[in-house]
């Protein structure tokens, strides 16, 4: 089972605070609630998370191995605003298993170890988690010129089946130049692996991925 942390934000400003802070747009998130990124200053991803709530109390659910440092960043913005944070454990989130998450395609906390851009994880995780229209955010400059030129990066998500976690890493590994490649989060299954992991873009060419035989590979998208 996979451990949730939530940062509860309540106060008079809690709405104007994190409308600064987090890339999804807040004033309307009604009942269902929204993904939404906390990015550093650069505009790389710090984590994700699940944000309920409206005007002066919101929950914003993260990955527990997240949640010291999602305080922390949130926290160093915390100036003069008229709103309180805390931290606990949460007894659910999004997901109950890794393998729930390996199969949407969906990264935590081991794909943001290394600091990447959102487009590295996709055009469907940047859509559910970033709006474009909203205010100035923490982080927006950088996103915002990525999506103006096409969202063309370096380093890409995949997602991978194949027969031990050593022969997929190997294969990540096998293109490009030194940088985040490699498996991040992988699972057992009766036929082998399934795995999340960063490969450089070179890696994704059709010619070069019919050359693999006993290993699969596909970016998220």
């Amino acid at each position: 089972m996979l451990a949730w942390a939530a940062i509860t934000v309540k106060g008079n400003q809690s709405e104007q605070f994190l409308q600064g802070q987090l890339s999804q747009e807040l004033s309307d998130l009604g009942s269902s609630g929204a993904r939404s990124l906390l990015l550093a200053p650069d505009g790389t991803v710090i984590s994700w998370c699940f944000v309920e709530g409206n005007r002066d109390h919101f929950v914003l659910t993260f990955p527990r191995g997240d949640g010291e440092v999602a305080l922390a960043r949130l926290r160093r913005f915390h100036l003069r605003v008229d709103c309180t944070l805390e931290l606990a454990d949460a007894l659910s989130g999004p997901f109950e298993r890794a393998q729930q998450m390996i199969e949407a395609g969906w990264p935590s906390s081991a794909e943001f170890e290394v600091p990447l851009t959102p487009q590295t994880f996709g055009a469907s995780f940047v859509d559910a988690t970033v709006s474009f229209t909203k205010g100035c955010f923490t982080g927006q400059e950088l996103v915002g010129r990525l999506d103006a030129r096409g969202s063309s990066v370096p380093w890409r998500l995949v997602r991978c089946v194949g027969p031990s976690v050593e022969r997929v890493d190997e294969v990540l590994r096998s293109k490009g130049p030194e940088g985040p490649r490699g498996v991040t989060t992988a699972v057992a299954t009766p036929h082998g692996v399934v795995a999340l992991g960063i490969a450089h873009r070179t890696l994704l060419d059709a010619t070069v991925l019919a050359e693999i035989q006993d290993v699969t590979v596909e970016a998220v998208r």
